[in-house]
């Protein structure tokens, strides 16, 4: 464990020394990350081989996803979105839901001898896009804002509202998989979990974003304190939700939804903490992917899986994203250049490691193999694609205009 904290600060270390220089090429810091854990595996070097039950990745990957949910939900501002964010919404409310349709009518034609709802589970693990890995083109000012806002708003609120649908899957699989629970105990318990981890988290979010408002204004709270207090609301939320047997990361979310409006004025600042140091855990997760989880799965890849990949990546994402959009009045280019910035990457690791804390992981390897081939493709894919296909659209948008 403490070798992998060791190598994890070395790379940040390092890739901090060139990050302005990279942030112009197409080599991303998940690129950078996920190549040392590959090479550091028993895959390649031998140095590192650590379980997915080890307590270093269960640990990690419940307090990554509690920051991750709660910083994605923060940073939008509910009382202008049904207002003001007309592409996003019809791209979460519209394409999303399309998108976990077609993933599961896609993998039960690819894997029609796996469970139906081992299929479920995975085609909605893989149906969250990663604000991380779009950041080139959200970051890229020749991108025009609509765009860049569009993909950016959807990538920040999908992963939240993929987790209720995630968790009742799991639920009716836990109660296929297990005896002495029926399938009305799992749904009625994963129902009661998001119900109250929601009520939790609307709390949590609406009273302490109250309290941080109000000592701001009286000037007792310093800058410290306030980017510190996004990292405490997030864990009281997910605690208190756990303790009156929610799910805490539904109250993670719900809390970084309500806390937006409350703390408008210093909004700012409440959300950096899961933009720089929560930026830590991020690349500590990217890290252990490709020392845990590709050497886990590489041997299980197979033509199917390869092809529910290639699929997931492209018109199981990209023709939800078409239907959406029409008479959005959106160029096809644009409508392409959206669909196409949808990578997996956060989102999909950390659910599938809360599937394994969860259900287990040991009978379920070949989907976990799937998911994981999935996201490695797209950490580069989209990695690599995002500087010259932003200038692309760059030159198209100017074209355009003139």
């Amino acid at each position: 464990m403490e070798q992998a904290i060791l190598i994890a600060a070395l790379l940040m270390f390092g890739y901090g020394i060139f990050s302005k220089l990279a942030a112009h090429s197409p080599i991303s810091a998940p690129m950078i990350f996920v190549t040392a854990g590959i090479v550091l595996s028993p895959l390649v070097l031998g140095f590192f081989a650590l379980s997915i039950e080890s307590e270093l990745v269960k640990i990690l990957a419940e307090i990554t996803l509690v920051l991750f949910l709660f910083t994605e939900a923060s940073t939008i501002n509910l009382r202008t979105f049904f207002k003001e964010y007309k592409i996003p919404m019809r791209l979460l409310f519209i394409g999303l839901p399309l998108t976990m349709i077609f993933g599961i009518l896609v993998a039960y034609a690819v894997f029609p001898s796996m469970n139906i709802w081992v299929l479920a589970v995975m085609a909605l693990i893989l149906s969250p896009t990663d604000a991380a890995l779009s950041q080139p083109v959200i970051n890229n000012m020749k991108v025009p804002p609509l765009t860049r806002e569009a993909i950016a708003v959807e990538s920040g609120l999908n992963d939240g509202i993929a987790l209720p649908p995630i968790l009742a899957c799991i639920a009716v699989l836990a109660a296929s998989e297990t005896s002495g629970y029926g399938v009305g105990y799992w749904v009625q318990f994963i129902l009661a979990q998001i119900f109250v981890g929601a009520i939790v988290g609307a709390f949590v979010g609406i009273l302490g974003g109250w309290i941080i408002l109000k000592s701001w204004k009286k000037q007792w709270i310093n800058h410290t304190f306030i980017r510190l207090s996004s990292l405490a609301i997030a864990i009281l939320a997910y605690a208190l939700s756990t303790k009156l047997t929610g799910n805490g990361f539904i109250a993670a979310f719900f809390g970084g939804v309500f806390l937006g409006p409350q703390v408008k004025p210093i909004r700012r600042e409440i959300v950096e903490f899961g933009e720089t140091e929560g930026l830590q855990f991020t690349l500590f997760v990217f890290l252990l992917f490709g020392l845990v989880l590709i050497p886990l799965s590489a041997p299980l890849w197979t033509w199917r899986a390869l092809v529910y990949a290639l699929c997931s990546l492209t018109f199981i994402r990209m023709i939800p994203v078409f239907i959406s959009l029409i008479g959005s009045k959106l160029s096809l280019f644009t409508v392409a250049f959206i669909g196409w910035f949808g990578p997996r990457g956060m989102a999909s690791i950390l659910y599938l490691l809360m599937f394994t804390i969860m259900v287990g992981g040991d009978q379920h390897k070949e989907m976990l193999a799937v998911i994981t081939l999935t996201v490695l493709i797209s950490i580069f894919a989209h990695g690599l694609s995002a500087v010259p296909f932003a200038n692309s659209y760059s030159r198209y948008s100017r074209r355009k205009k003139a």
